[in-house]
């Protein structure tokens, strides 16, 4: 006789032949149960969009929801947020991201360590294949697949990378208000960043690493605008206290002295490709579009939150976004699979009783 255990296989393959149209090998199998799984929402991406999404959808406590992240990324290469609800004296990336993934797991929210490498939908559900060979399913996807900026492997710079060298000039342009100021970057991209950072501060140093070339107008500017230029690769970054920097030296061995650096190299990496796999609409800087209301993208039953959408790329605007999508991800699996309501607990004819 079949066991148990083979007896409810044979039962729920042969079920899934029936009623599903789909290739079911792409059914994640559970890996508490052995039992095929379609989850509700796989959200690809567990930085900050992600997490707020996994959060917002756990908390519903009706949907069956995985995070399929590959670690690494944009946020866990800061070392302080400063610009956060609550945390004046900052937070890393780091920190902030395992505190989300542990308020996700408290409701419910699954999480698999893996990166995606191929995507489709078939029949209304989406198949998801992994590096380790592991394929998941579900009837709804959130894609937080975020950016990863460009930047020289320069010793010194990982350390100081949000402690005291920043990157967006909308969240820590505040951070270098009137202070000494070194800028790294490449070109025009650079050059455009510095006039961004002139109006924080009069002493500021735009060092053009990758020595690309800058417009005729833009170097006039520079020199108007009171902004030393310097066209030479930096050799290494000076810096003490586990992150302030003190200084860049340059492969001249000259020294430039500074309490601040920002990073402008351009060209960073925008991970759409899974989208443009699902013939998702992308811009032309190849950022991820979506209805502004709901962040629905031109596939049905797929959102896009985070860096990797058409938006302006913060932390902060990141969780609104994820927020956002998981709301109106909730409204759609609602459509799909109309939700139990709790049996009453009110019993109506006592209340009349009482009532005469």
């Amino acid at each position: 006789m079949l066991s148990s255990y083979r007896m409810k296989m044979k039962l729920l393959t042969a079920s899934l032949k029936f009623l599903s149209p789909f290739n079911y090998k792409f059914i994640t199998l559970s890996r508490n149960e052995g039992i095929p799984v379609i989850y509700d929402a796989i959200i690809v991406g567990g930085g900050f969009a992600g997490l707020q999404a996994a959060i917002q959808l756990g908390r519903y406590s009706t949907h069956h929801v995985l995070v399929i992240d590959a670690g690494g990324g944009r946020s866990n290469i800061c070392r302080n947020y400063h610009n956060i609800l609550g945390w004046p004296e900052g937070i890393s990336g780091e920190e902030l991201r395992a505190r989300g993934r542990r308020q996700a797991e408290v409701a419910g929210v699954e999480f698999a360590t893996d990166r995606i490498t191929k995507a489709e939908k078939q029949n209304g559900l989406f198949q998801l294949n992994g590096s380790k060979n592991q394929c998941y399913s579900s009837k709804t996807l959130l894609l937080a697949t975020g950016v990863m900026d460009r930047f020289p492997k320069l010793p010194g710079l990982a350390a100081t990378l949000g402690k005291t060298v920043y990157v967006c000039p909308d969240c820590d342009g505040y951070e270098i208000q009137d202070r000494q100021t070194l800028l790294l970057g490449s070109g025009d991209v650079g050059a455009n960043m510095a006039f961004i950072l002139r109006e924080r501060t009069g002493d500021l140093t735009y060092i053009n690493h990758e020595c690309q070339p800058v417009s005729a107008e833009n170097r006039q500017r520079l020199e108007e605008q009171g902004i030393l230029y310097v066209e030479e690769a930096v050799a290494r970054i000076d810096e003490e206290n586990d992150g302030i920097i003190k200084a860049v030296i340059l492969e001249s061995r000259i020294t430039l002295l500074a309490e601040r650096g920002f990073i402008a190299f351009g060209n960073n990496a925008v991970h759409s490709e899974l989208a443009a796999e699902l013939g998702v609409k992308l811009h032309k800087n190849r950022h991820i579009e979506a209805d502004n209301r709901s962040l629905m993208t031109n596939v049905e039953h797929l959102w896009v939150a985070g860096d990797v959408a058409v938006h302006a790329e913060q932390a902060t605007v990141a969780m609104g976004e994820g927020a956002i999508a998981g709301i109106w991800m909730h409204k759609e699996l609602k459509k799909i699979s109309p939700v139990s309501l709790p049996p009453s607990k009110q019993n109506h004819s006592e209340m009349v009783k009482q009532n005469k």
